[in-house]
C-alpha cells in the first residue's frame, strides 16, 4: 500500500472490532501524519495483520515477534495514552 495515499490507509485502519478503532484510528487522526517515512511503512504493514493478532499485541496480550512492529505498537500505545481518551 503506497504509504502517501492517506485515503487508502485510512481505510485499512477501519477494523471490525471496536476496541481496535479506538486504538488505530485516532493515532491515524492524529499521529500519522507526523510520522517519518519509515515509521508510516511500518504502520502500514502492521495494518496488515489480522485483527485478533492486533487486538493482543495492543491490549498487552502478547507482542509482535517482529521489533520494528513491536516498536510501532509501543509508538501507538505511548501516543494514545498521552493524548488520552478522543471521540471517534
Amino acid at each position: 500500500m503506497d504509504i502517501s495515499n492517506r485515503a487508502r490507509v485510512h481505510w485499512a485502519c477501519r477494523r471490525g472490532m471496536l476496541e481496535l478503532d479506538i486504538a488505530i484510528m485516532p493515532f491515524f487522526k492524529f499521529e500519522y501524519d507526523t510520522l517519518d517515512d519509515n515509521d508510516k511503512q511500518q504502520f502500514v504493514r502492521l495494518l496488515e495483520s489480522p485483527d485478533p493478532d492486533l487486538f493482543n499485541w495492543l491490549m498487552n496480550h502478547g507482542e509482535p515477534d517482529d521489533a520494528e512492529l513491536k516498536r510501532i505498537v509501543n509508538l501507538i500505545q505511548q501516543r494514545n495514552q498521552q493524548r488520552g481518551p478522543v471521540a471517534l
